[in-house]
């Protein structure tokens, strides 16, 4: 039986990112095993797909010191403003990076460039395994380590088990780890669009009767939208062809980048927040969706995501010999729970206060942006979650 120091079972963002970290960090190099259902190049890997996520400037400071960020730059279009607004009525507030002092405000990445970068980053480390295609079919845990039965049949031991295999996490499920979900009912709709007037690094967040939507700047005059609907109304939209589309969808928006002038491939999926209030048991881990699943207003999800491979890196770095004590669990799980909690709860809150059209909440959150836009001390807290500016 192959024995590793660590098994990650998931090779999206957050396995990849874990994977690339923990050795980056440690002094002596530590075994890992990759985990991975889906090959990088196959076109439905749903890790890596056509989707678009806006990385934090705390996110990238992260991938810098984890020597990650020089490649992904190369691939990424920097936020130097952000938008925003409530239709049709007068509050609105902006972020600048003048105003902040920094270079960018985050970048926005397409998922499958990172992908592609990630993959040839692990073929070319020694330390690390990608057992591709494979997933975990099995998970037994003794005192001193954890046996992982794989799809093949094939079983690999490791000092821990992590898992980073998304929101409906197969491992938690074996270990029999708590999934909590509340359905926001609301339907996120995602596509490229390329618009009239270049972005310019401007990224929009626009609240509708609806639900938010955002988008956000990328190469070659396109933008990533992430348009929240409720679910009657998503289905509408979907239906439609690409000109009844853009037409609609210029409705909701305005013209605040000219004209929609043409979307290429459009998804959708449900959203939910899902998450679990335990986010270790023994020699076992949680980070990425398979921990949380936000919904995507002020785009905290992925950045919260890095902030627990992080962290737990740096546990399993500072960790003498073997990663999956007791200890090192625990020191990770008290370092990531206030920021997991706040993090949740404030988009939440946000979901609740700017998808409804009730009197009292239009005027709560109009009068809300414009004295954020005013008021330095109300705009604080919001850009410290915005920049990605969070203890660890």
């Amino acid at each position: 039986m192959k024995q590793f120091d660590v098994v990650i079972a998931g090779g999206a963002m957050a396995g990849m990112t874990l994977a690339l970290a923990i050795n980056k960090l440690s002094d002596k190099p530590l075994s890992i095993a990759v985990v991975e259902p889906f090959k990088a190049d196959h076109q439905a890997h749903p890790g890596f797909d056509s989707r678009s996520i806006a990385l934090s400037y705390g996110t990238v400071n992260t991938l810098k010191t984890l020597a990650l960020w020089d490649d992904i730059a190369e691939v990424a279009t920097p936020i130097k403003h952000i938008h925003v607004s409530d239709r049709s009525h007068a509050g609105m507030t902006d972020i600048t990076t003048e105003e902040v002092g920094v270079e960018a405000l985050g970048y926005v990445v397409e998922l499958a460039d990172v992908g592609r970068i990630y993959h040839s980053r692990v073929e070319n480390d020694d330390h690390i395994e990608l057992l591709c295609p494979e997933s975990v079919a099995a998970v037994e845990r003794s005192q001193n380590d954890v046996t992982v039965t794989l799809s093949s049949g094939e079983s690999i031991c490791s000092k821990l088990l992590v898992a980073a295999d998304g929101a409906i996490s197969t491992c938690c499920e074996k270990v029999g780890l708590e999934l909590v979900e509340h359905d926001f009912e609301q339907v996120a709709l995602i596509a490229n669009v390329k618009v009239q007037a270049a972005p310019k690094g401007m990224a929009f967040e626009r609240f509708t009767e609806s639900g938010p939507i955002a988008l956000l700047p990328m190469s070659e005059g396109r933008m990533s939208l992430v348009w929240c609907l409720k679910p009657s109304e998503a289905d509408s939209v979907m239906s439609l062809n690409d000109e009844a589309f853009l037409q609609t969808l210029q409705d909701a928006f305005g013209w605040r980048v000219g004209a929609m002038a043409q979307v290429g491939q459009r998804a959708s999926y449900p959203l939910l927040l899902r998450y679990r209030r335990q986010n270790i048991s023994h020699r076992f881990a949680i980070v990425g969706n398979a921990a949380q699943t936000l919904h995507p207003i002020a785009g905290q999800g992925f950045n919260l995501g890095i902030r627990d491979v992080a962290t737990l890196a740096e546990e399993i770095a500072a960790s003498a010999h073997d990663p999956g004590t007791y200890q090192v669990l625990s020191q990770f799980k008290n370092r990531r729970e206030r920021d997991r909690e706040a993090t949740i709860s404030l988009t939440s809150s946000l979901v609740h206060i700017f998808s409804n059209d009730y009197l009292t909440m239009r005027i709560g959150r109009n009068l809300g942006l414009a004295a954020m836009d005013n008021l330095s001390v109300l705009k604080a807290p919001l850009l410290a979650r915005t920049l990605g500016l969070v203890t660890r």
